[in-house]
């Protein structure tokens, strides 16, 4: 048997970034074989991270890269089982590095993700490589990318569970950012009315008639007492309907306040950290 030295492990280590004692395992089994050890790694990790890949992943990151001329940016949300391993450093690293390349390369969908390359792997490899050091499962959720109309302002909020990219025109940087914070606090569904889903609204609706029948008003005051609700719930879903979470009176639109800064959002992506994901076991949505 070959003897495997300190070295060796450490050149495998840094080759595969696996732990120490699965690189040991590796050489010892390939004797002493650096590339045969790293085939026997690939596969292991690959292996755990498809042992892995059952587990519900509702925790996480989300990270928002903006090129500096604040005309293209990207947000990504990446998912993993406990919110330790979203905290550690490799994982945000890692989350971090998908949004600067869906910022510069532009893939088509995960699949496109999945499949360019980051350092000497694909992001696809790097992630089950993640996986098997961590013994988490872990996912690439989602990614929008942003080309603006004006510039983007961001932000990100709460050990970045939280992100928001915004593109806004006119008025200024503090501006844009007051309004990211005010999406990743208010959490609106769109930015106008046309953005709301039309099944929401008649969700609304229903349960507004249904409200309203009880009162036992007149057909003329019901429709009216329906549709006031209806309105009242836009408003509170859309950006340009809600109260601006600055505004100390209460009183100010978000509608309002970009009027009077001579400014207009063309869009925004929010997203929340395991937002929609069933977690196993309670039955409940995160």
């Amino acid at each position: 048997m070959a003897d495997v030295t300190a070295s060796m492990v450490r050149d495998l280590r840094d080759k595969t970034d696996a732990p120490m004692m699965e690189c040991k395992k590796a050489l010892v089994e390939a004797e002493g074989d650096l590339a045969k050890a790293e085939e026997l790694l690939r596969v292991r990790l690959g292996n755990k991270a498809s042992r892995a890949a059952g587990r519900t992943a509702a925790e996480g990151v989300v990270a928002v890269h903006v090129v500096p001329d604040a005309k293209t940016g990207a947000i990504v949300e990446v998912n993993c089982e406990t919110d330790f391993v979203a905290k550690t450093e490799d994982f945000q690293k890692f989350t971090a590095s998908l949004a600067e390349l869906v910022a510069k390369r532009n893939p088509a969908d995960l699949a496109a993700l999945g499949a360019l390359p980051l350092g000497v792997a694909t992001v696809e490899e790097t992630r089950k490589a993640l996986v098997g050091r961590i013994g988490e499962n872990m996912s690439v959720r989602r990614f929008a990318r942003i080309e603006a109309r004006g510039r983007l302002s961001q932000y990100v909020h709460g050990g970045a569970k939280i992100g928001v990219l915004v593109d806004i025109s006119g008025g200024d940087d503090q501006l844009g950012r007051d309004l990211a914070m005010h999406i990743a606090a208010s959490k609106p569904l769109g930015l106008s009315r046309d953005d709301v889903p039309e099944e929401l609204v008649k969700k609304e609706r229903d349960i507004a008639a249904a409200k309203a029948a009880e009162s036992g008003k007149p057909a003329e005051i019901v429709g009216k007492m329906v549709e006031g609700s209806v309105q009242k719930f836009l408003r509170e879903v859309t950006l340009l309907g809600q109260i601006f979470v600055k505004d100390p009176a209460g009183k100010q639109t978000v509608e309002a306040l970009l009027k009077a800064r001579g400014a207009s959002v063309a869009h925004f992506v929010l997203y929340v950290v395991g937002e929609g994901i069933e977690k196993k076991g309670n039955g409940q949505r995160a």
